[in-house]
């Protein structure tokens, strides 16, 4: 009988330990992570003599509009009294048609912050689950509201007088990458900016030059205890240890999201839903002293790899 009872004692307790952790992780995905990333661009770019203001993004990622728990007005509230340029969503605003008009409602709300450019996003592997009449409706709806999707497209925008060229390259994991397509709108009199959700598209783009990309898909593990060891079958990055943060990869910069909502159960272990500015300057350097450019594309091959943990 003593037996018995130590075995019920014992499973109470495992259980009460797995509840317990199971509140602090659904907690988890109501206290997002706020970073700040400040990125220098190293390169000769026609700037008129002048080097370009600060470019300040607020990204956005992986919305999964089935289990959010940060809504649309708290990110207004928060970020109401800062000046932003862009806002970027980098994909995977749902899975179900359903949730097509809370989707779009939460975009319409951050509009409110009224970024000077504009509102741009990318789709990502679980928008094309939507049929694809829902998705057009999803597309078009986005774009009525001013936040445009680009799918293996790219547009310019004027920024103080430079070239920026925004670059959105459809999704990789679902291959519907089209790098030559995406890149076709791009001259390399600017800066080029990228927004995809798949980050491994990286390992791909090896004539395709960009100065910063911006990406999500892999939650930052989103259950990361010990080690998102289940995230080693979507690509070759979380297998070298790229799934957040900022990275390098030849020496160009890339940075992957945590994103905003959950996939499959609504929390979060060793992780945080992350909302991201990104504040890219120029150090522009004149097309007439080509050893200064020399020298700045040898500093930025030669970046060191950093991760934000």
């Amino acid at each position: 009988m003593t037996g018995r009872k130590g075995d019920i004692v014992t499973w109470l307790f495992g259980l009460c330990a797995f509840l317990i952790i199971l509140v602090f992780a659904y907690r988890n995905t109501f206290q997002a992570n706020v970073n700040r990333i400040a990125i220098s661009i190293n390169r000769s770019v026609q700037t008129n003599g002048l080097e370009q203001e600060p470019l300040r993004i607020l990204h956005l990622s992986d919305l999964h509009m089935e289990n959010i728990s940060i809504t649309a007005e708290q990110i207004v509230a928060d970020w109401k009294d800062e000046p932003l340029d862009l806002i970027a969503i980098t994909g995977d605003f749902l899975d179900r048609a359903r949730n097509i008009p809370k989707a779009l409602a939460f975009v319409k709300t951050l509009l409110a912050l009224k970024p000077k450019y504009g509102a741009y996003a990318v789709f990502g592997n679980h928008d094309y689950v939507l049929p694809p009449d829902q998705l057009a409706i999803l597309k078009e709806g986005l774009n009525r509201l001013g936040c445009r999707v680009l799918q293996n497209e790219a547009v310019t925008l004027d920024c103080n007088g430079n070239k920026l060229h925004l670059i959105g390259i459809d999704d990789f994991a679902t291959r519907r990458s089209n790098l030559s397509k995406a890149f076709a709108g791009a001259d390399d009199k600017g800066i080029r900016l990228v927004l995809t959700h798949d980050p491994n598209i990286v390992l791909h783009m090896g004539p395709y030059h960009y100065d910063y990309l911006l990406a999500g898909h892999f939650h930052g593990g989103q259950i990361h205890w010990p080690k998102p060891y289940h995230l080693w079958k979507m690509g070759k990055l979380p297998r070298m240890n790229m799934v957040k943060g900022l990275h390098f990869y030849h020496g160009r910069p890339f940075y992957i999201s945590e994103g905003l909502g959950q996939t499959g159960i609504n929390i979060r272990l060793r992780s945080r839903p992350e909302i991201t500015l990104h504040t890219l300057r120029v150090q522009a350097h004149s097309n007439t002293n080509p050893a200064a450019a020399q020298a700045a594309k040898a500093n930025l091959e030669t970046a060191p790899a950093l991760a934000i943990d």
